[in-house]
C-alpha cells in the first residue's frame, strides 16, 4: 500500500469586483482615454490665466487676492466640466463601443459595477487639484489665509464633482445613445453655470439670493469669492453650500442603490409604477411649498422691514486707524465699531467705504482696492454696538483719505435719512518694484511641459497593439 501524502488547498484571494473594475477604467480612462488630453488643456487654460491675471496685476489693476479667489473658481468650474464628460460617457459610450454586454453578464451585483465605475470617474478631480496648487501658491504667495483658500477649493471640488459626475452617470445610464447622454451633460452644465456670470445686480434681492443658494454652481462660486476675496468667514457663508452637500450625498446614492440594480443593456429610464408618480409630485409639490416658504421668511427679514420704525434714532461710528504709511500690493487692515447712542432701536442700516485721492492724481476706483465696500447691519437696540472688518489692498502710490458712512434705510420710497460719517484715514501709499511677484512664471511654463512629458512616457510604455493588463486579478 502506497502512503499518499494530502496536501492543504490555500484558497486563491481575489480582489473585490468594484475594484476589477475601477482598475480596468482607470487604465482605459488614463492610457487609451482622454483624461491626460482635458488635464493638458486645462493646465493650458491656467497658466494663460495665470500670466493674464499676474500681467493685470503688474499694471496695478486687481489686487493679488482677487487673483487667488479667481485661480480657486476657474480650477472648481473646469475641473467640474472635465467630471461631467468623463460621467456621460461611461455607460453610454461603452453601451455603443459594445463593451457593456459582457460586463453586465457577469455574475456579479451591478451595485458594484456602477461603485467601480463611479470612482474611476472620479479620478480626474484630485489630478486637476494638483495641478491647480502650484498655480494658487505661485498667485497667491504672501496673502492671507493661502492654506484655507486650497483646502476651501479642495472641499467645494470635491462636493461638486461628486454629485455632478453621479448626475452625469445617471444621464448616461437611461440615454440611449451617447451623443444624448453628453447633450444633457452640457446643457446641465451650462445651467448652472451661466447665472454666475451675470451682473451683480441680477444676483441681488430676495429671489436672486435663493437661486444663489439653490444653484450649486453659484452657490459655491459665492462661497469662494467672499472668503477668499472678501475676507468673510466661511461659518457665516456655509449655508450658501447646503444645496451641494446635498447633492453630493444624494445622487450618489440613488445612481448606485436605486438605478444600478435596475440599469438596462438597451438604456432608457426604468418604468415608474402609480405610487412612485404620485410620490413624485408629492415631492414637487413639497419643494415648490419649501420655496414658496423661503420666500416668505425672507421678505419678513429685519433688513427689508424698513418702515417699522419712523424715527431717526442717533448713530455714531469709529475707527480704530487714523493714518498709515504703506507701499503699493500691500494690505491695510480696520475695523469700525458702530454704536445705538439713542434710547430705541435703530432701524437696519448700511456701513460704506469710500476712497479719495488728496490732491492731484486719477480718480480711485474704490472696487478695485476693496470688493467689500459695503455692510448690511442688523437694527442695534439701545446702547448695542457692532464691529465691521475691513480690508483695503494699496493699488496706486499716491496720498488717499479713505472715510466711512452710515446709511440708515429710509422709511419709504418718499423719506429721506441724515447719514453719518467717520474720521477719515490718511492712506500714504509708496512705490514698491516687484519682479514676476510670487514666481508664476515658471509654473505657468513647468506644468505644461510636465504633463506634456507625462502624457509622452504613457503612450511610449502603452504603444498601440502593447498588452494592457486586463480585469484579471
Amino acid at each position: 500500500m502506497t502512503a499518499t501524502t494530502a496536501t492543504t488547498m490555500t484558497p486563491v484571494r481575489t480582489a473585490p469586483v468594484w475594484w476589477l473594475v475601477c482598475r480596468q477604467d482607470l487604465i482605459e480612462l488614463w492610457v487609451r482615454g482622454k483624461a491626460l488630453l482635458f488635464l493638458i488643456i486645462y493646465c493650458c487654460l491656467l497658466t494663460f490665466s495665470s500670466l493674464l491675471r499676474q500681467w493685470e496685476s503688474q499694471l496695478s489693476l486687481i489686487p493679488q487676492a482677487e487673483i487667488l479667489g479667481i485661480t480657486a473658481q476657474t480650477t472648481v468650474s473646469f475641473a467640474l466640466f472635465i467630471g461631467l464628460i468623463i460621467g456621460a460617457d461611461t455607460i453610454s459610450g461603452e453601451r455603443e463601443r459594445e463593451t457593456l454586454e459582457p460586463l453586465l453578464l457577469t455574475p456579479t451585483s451591478r451595485r458594484q459595477i456602477i461603485f467601480g465605475k463611479f470612482l474611476a470617474a472620479l479620478s480626474t478631480w484630485p489630478a486637476a487639484l494638483a495641478i491647480a496648487v502650484p498655480y494658487m501658491l505661485a498667485m497667491g504667495h504672501g496673502t492671507y489665509h493661502l492654506g484655507q483658500s486650497i483646502a476651501l477649493t479642495a472641499v467645494i471640488g470635491t462636493l461638486l464633482n461628486v454629485g455632478f459626475t453621479a448626475f452625469a452617470m445617471l444621464v448616461s445610464m437611461w440615454s440611449k445613445s451617447n451623443k444624448s447622454s453628453l447633450f444633457v451633460a452640457l446643457l446641465a452644465y451650462l445651467l448652472v453655470l451661466i447665472p454666475t456670470l451675470w451682473p451683480g445686480t441680477a444676483q441681488k434681492g430676495d429671489l436672486g439670493y435663493l437661486l444663489q443658494q439653490l444653484n450649486p454652481m453659484q452657490g459655491t462660486s459665492h462661497i469662494l469669492e467672499k472668503v477668499i476675496i472678501n475676507n468673510r468667514t466661511i461659518q457665516e457663508k456655509m449655508h450658501y453650500g447646503y444645496t451641494t452637500f446635498g447633492l453630493a450625498v444624494l445622487l450618489p446614492l440613488v445612481l448606485i442603490f436605486v438605478a444600478a440594480p435596475r440599469m438596462t443593456i438597451a438604456g432608457g429610464m426604468p418604468r415608474m409604477s402609480l405610487a412612485r408618480i404620485r410620490s413624485g409630485r408629492a415631492a414637487t409639490l413639497l419643494l415648490a411649498g419649501t420655496i414658496a416658504a423661503a420666500l416668505a421668511l425672507s421678505s419678513r427679514h429685519p433688513l427689508l422691514a424698513a418702515n417699522r420704525t419712523a424715527d431717526s434714532v442717533p448713530i455714531q461710528i469709529e475707527v480704530d486707524l487714523d493714518h498709515i504709511v504703506t507701499g503699493t500690493g500691500d494690505r491695510v487692515e480696520f475695523t469700525t465699531k458702530v454704536t445705538n447712542t439713542g434710547t430705541a432701536p435703530s432701524r437696519p442700516f448700511n456701513v460704506s467705504m469710500n476712497i479719495v485721492t488728496i490732491g492731484k492724481g486719477d480718480p480711485v476706483d474704490p472696487e478695485d482696492w476693496s470688493p467689500e465696500r459695503s455692510q448690511q447691519i442688523d437694527p442695534l437696540g439701545p446702547g448695542e454696538s457692532a464691529r465691521q472688518m475691513w480690508a483695503v489692498d494699496t493699488i496706486l502710490e499716491g496720498n488717499y483719505m479713505i472715510y466711512m458712512t452710515v446709511v440708515p434705510v429710509p422709511t419709504g420710497p418718499d423719506t429721506t435719512e441724515q447719514t453719518v460719517s467717520s474720521t477719515g484715514i490718511h492712506v500714504t501709499v509708496n512705490p514698491v518694484s516687484r519682479t514676476n511677484p510670487g514666481g508664476v512664471l515658471p509654473v505657468a511654463i513647468g506644468m505644461p511641459l510636465l504633463l506634456l512629458g507625462i502624457a509622452w512616457l504613457i503612450r511610449r510604455r502603452f504603444r498601440p497593439g502593447a498588452a494592457i493588463p486586463n480585469m484579471a486579478p
